[in-house]
């Protein structure tokens, strides 16, 4: 029986915190770790070894070249530059791109064929060069695009209205960055849309400054950028969720960027809709699964 094995290029601040939830939430067996500083790669398998003894799975971490990651069955891309505060998420490119030129070589010489998960910045540009270069199937790359951002969507939405996020659905889809949007007639609660409910119970669900809702939620990793100089918690769980998804075949829906081919009238791109996640091929691509104008 194969076991579960995830490999991880970069692993700083998001990478490392990557691992670890995946170890933590027990939806890996098998960690292979690559960084360009090699000792940071070591130190971080390291470390996760030190936790198996007192999380309820056994894992097992290790790090080396890119060229031996053949063996994998899903690739995490996290390098690049750490991220700016007074700069766009775009403005990273021309850093991320020179990364991006070393890897994919390797990537190709080590003889990997499984699944690729990019959450390096700017998300949705990145996919489509590494879909691009790598001479990759679109329908075995994603990148993690706004699922994070709808995360903290629905976060911002329990928050106002006091209620749990679990029982909102609620999307950001677009781009992960300043181009974000919210299909605000696609917001649900707990399966109701959230307009008939403003309409019904007004003084429970007030009515929205959509722009304000979104503008908070645009500046919401900055905010944490700010602070501890990092996103780490937020990024790392939103992957996880997108791997389990694939390990577990769950044809769950949720937001992340992948090919477009002709869904929404765009194609030769990559962009964040509803996506159904699942380990067939034929799950891992776009369904258009509402009318976002």
């Amino acid at each position: 029986m194969k076991l579960r094995k995830v490999g991880i290029i970069g692993t700083g601040h998001v990478g490392s915190h990557v691992a670890f939830s995946l170890a933590l939430q027990g939806e890996v067996d098998e960690l292979y770790m690559m960084d360009i500083d090699e000792k940071k790669a070591k130190a971080q398998a390291m470390d996760v070894n030190d936790a198996v003894s007192y999380i309820p799975h056994r894992v097992t971490a290790t790090s080396g070249p890119i060229e031996e990651c053949g063996d994998c069955d899903i690739l995490v891309f996290s390098a690049g530059p750490l991220p700016n505060l007074y700069q766009d998420r775009l403005e990273s490119l021309g850093d991320t791109i020179a990364v991006l030129k070393d890897v994919i070589p390797r990537i190709k010489a080590s003889g990997f064929k499984g699944f690729i998960i990019s959450i390096s910045n700017p998300a949705d540009v990145v996919a489509t060069y590494l879909c691009k270069h790598l001479d990759w199937n679109p329908k075995r790359i994603i990148s993690s695009g706004t699922a994070l951002d709808s995360a903290r969507l629905q976060k911002e939405l329990a928050h106002i209205f006091d209620i749990s996020n679990r029982t909102i659905t609620a999307y950001c889809l677009g781009e992960h960055g300043a181009s974000a949007m919210v299909p605000w007639s696609h917001v649900y609660v707990q399966g109701k849309p959230l307009v008939e409910l403003q309409k019904e119970l007004p003084h429970r669900f007030p009515e929205l400054d959509h722009k304000q809702v979104l503008d908070d939620v645009k500046i919401g990793g900055y905010h944490v950028l700010a602070g501890k100089g990092s996103t780490e918690f937020g990024i790392a769980s939103a992957t996880t969720e997108l791997i389990r998804s694939v390990f577990h075949d769950e044809k769950k829906v949720l937001p992340c960027s992948c090919y477009l081919d002709g869904q929404y009238g765009e194609t030769g791109v990559f962009a964040s809709t509803p996506a159904v996640i699942g380990k067939e091929e034929n799950m891992q691509k776009k369904q258009k699964l509402c009318n976002v104008p």
